[in-house]
């Protein structure tokens, strides 16, 4: 059996943004309390956690492609800071963000499916 889906391309679009405007908002204050050093450690983690819940709320509401919209959400994510930053060089912390993102986004569309998998099975039980 083949599995047919679409991509959601509006939530994976707004779950992009969000990620990444949500990563500006944790890495910010952590720039002006403890300036461009601590970036290094806090935008990797910010963009791997962000992406992972923007793909969580992805998948709240789709019925299948679950990994497949959370690692879109993670690229959208990833192409909007480069084109912010209009593709400059940037440091390996960063580039490893990028992936982290596209992983976070990935991960959290694979929990969207098991918990979407687990309310049918259970909502089956029930019946």
């Amino acid at each position: 059996m083949v599995a047919s889906f679409r991509i959601h391309w509006m939530r994976v679009l707004v779950g992009g943004f969000l990620a990444e405007l949500s990563v500006f908002a944790l890495v910010v204050p952590v720039l002006l309390l403890y300036g461009q050093h601590a970036l290094l450690y806090a935008a990797p983690a910010a963009s791997l956690a962000t992406c992972f819940l923007f793909a969580l709320w992805v998948g709240r509401t789709i019925d299948s492609g679950f990994v497949l919209d959370g690692a879109l959400v993670g690229i959208v994510a990833t192409l909007l800071y480069v084109a912010l930053t209009r593709g400059r060089p940037e440091p390996l912390a960063y580039l490893v963000a990028h992936a982290l993102k596209i992983l976070g986004g990935a991960a959290g569309g694979l929990v969207a499916g098991r918990r979407r998998k687990l309310t049918s099975t259970a909502t089956a039980d029930t019946r």
